[in-house]
């Protein structure tokens, strides 16, 4: 199967991806690792590379680093296909096919619209009915991407002009630059709510239980994100209201465009009722399975089986679904070399090697820097993804080696992990979607996303770090 897209080799980047795997190769071999554990480092390390800049599309440079594994014979062809068969992977993947359903019948759309009508007359309220559109999709779209650029972002642009807010004619800031700011912003956080609501979460679990064997189930996700979360949903909304105001703030015609909208829909559709089961089914499952024995990655299979067995979705669907795949690719090669990475000593060679710099503080102040160092790198990465992969396993390896509580640890950099996304226009999928839109100059997002970033920090470290106790995780 092949996307229709055509991919064309970009040679000074795949000589970069190429070079700083062959010098990382040859760089002499610490005495106390295994010399395949750092072979594999180098392969690893070559593959980030390759994400960030692209020679080739993600899947494309995962197939390259399974390739070298073997051929090189750092791992066994046996051990570096191993990632395909893990249960999380597979989550994700059958979530994504999930989520074409909400796509194909409407039904995030006329969510979406609902929301609008009822809640849209001024454009702070418009805002809200956007991003709680957004977090009752979240649960079952695993891509921020598809959520944010397929449902929100068109929804959005629609309003936008008709209220005669365009990007090229001085009317920008009449509503367009303020509703897609706070649609991105809010995207990022509705994502850090739920595991299946962007598709580098469950590599972090997967990392998480191999690195400090922390075992995080959907629902302990979801408990621990949700009161810094729904904060962060109220609250970031109003800063870009004071700091960044739309000229335009009643707007009584919204709910009337709403249901324009919702009347060209039609009734729902029996499609759209089945959709509605699957998904009440799926979050029903994902929150009592463990009682009745039944994991996450099974719930996603009933669901899916549900939606073919009815025809929401056909076996053509689930093929031309080629996010998925793709993803299957490299996350699959990501797990798996993150997993023998820690097997083979690497990850506790360099959390004993960087412990030392942050031996003199208590767990908790170093657990603040490694955090706030993880968070602020991401301006350096042009992918969530990109920078879980490098750094998410390490930085949580050395928190647990200066004595933080491993759940603790790994939740905070989990959500870390999807709202550090807030401070650039390339540091998370949806980001050049709504940026490119052309709204919003490059010099206030970046502003707002630093501004905001603070708020972020203070919101999941202090009010999370509260709920977190009441919970008990440290």
């Amino acid at each position: 199967m092949s996307n229709p897209k055509s991919h064309h080799v970009k040679i000074l980047p795949f000589i970069a991806m190429v070079v700083v795997g062959v010098i990382l190769w040859f760089i002499p071999v610490p005495a106390s690792l295994d010399p395949k554990a750092w072979h594999l480092f180098a392969i690893f390390v070559a593959t980030i590379v390759g994400f960030i800049i692209k020679p080739l599309p993600m899947g494309a440079v995962a197939v390259l680093a399974l390739a070298t594994i073997a051929i090189t014979r750092t791992l066994t062809i046996d051990e570096t296909l191993t990632g395909f068969s893990n249960t999380t992977i597979w989550l994700i993947v059958v979530a994504f096919f999930i989520s074409r359903g909400f796509i194909k019948t409407g039904l995030g759309a006329r969510i979406a619209y609902l929301f609008v009508k009822k809640f849209g007359k001024k454009t702070l309220g418009l805002s809200y009915s956007l991003l709680v559109s957004d977090l009752l999709l979240a649960p079952a779209i695993p891509s921020n991407t598809a959520r944010a650029g397929g449902i929100i972002y068109p929804i959005i642009r629609s309003l936008s002009e008709t209220f005669g807010s365009k990007p090229d004619d001085g009317t920008a800031r009449q509503m367009g630059a303020f509703l897609l700011k706070v649609g991105f912003q809010g995207n990022l956080i509705t994502s850090a709510m739920f595991m299946t609501a962007m598709a580098a979460n469950p590599l972090i679990v997967s990392l998480a239980s191999s690195v400090a064997n922390v075992d995080i189930s959907w629902t302990k996700w979801a408990v621990a994100a949700f009161i810094p979360g729904v904060v962060s949903l109220l609250v970031i909304p109003l800063i870009i209201y004071k700091l960044y105001p739309p000229d335009i703030k009643v707007t009584p015609d919204a709910p009337r465009i709403a249901q324009e909208k919702l009347d060209e829909m039609g009734a729902v559709k029996k499609s759209e009722k089945l959709m509605i089961v699957v998904f009440l089914l799926l979050i029903g499952l994902w929150v009592f399975g463990e009682q009745i024995k039944i994991d996450a990655t099974t719930t996603a299979l009933i669901g899916l089986s549900f939606l073919l067995i009815f025809q929401v979705l056909t076996w053509d669907d689930i093929k031309k679904e080629y996010g998925a795949w793709d993803t299957l690719t490299w996350f699959a090669t990501l797990v798996m070399m993150a997993n023998f990475l820690n097997e083979l000593g690497m990850v506790a060679w360099f959390s004993d090697t960087v412990k030392q710099s942050v031996s003199g503080f208590s767990w908790i102040v170093a657990l603040l820097l490694l955090a706030l160092i993880y968070f602020y790198s991401h301006y350096f990465f042009a992918s969530a993804t990109a920078h879980i992969s490098a750094m998410y396993a390490a930085f949580l390896a050395v928190m647990v080696a200066t004595g933080a509580p491993g759940l603790l640890a790994a939740l905070l950099l989990a959500f870390f992990s999807n709202v550090f996304g807030c401070t650039t226009h390339y540091g998370a999928g949806p980001a050049p979607v709504f940026f490119g839109s052309g709204y919003i100059s490059q010099n206030k997002w970046w502003t707002l996303g630093f501004i905001i970033s603070i708020v972020h920090v203070i919101i999941w470290l202090g009010v999370g770090g509260l709920w977190w106790k009441v919970l008990g995780y440290w």
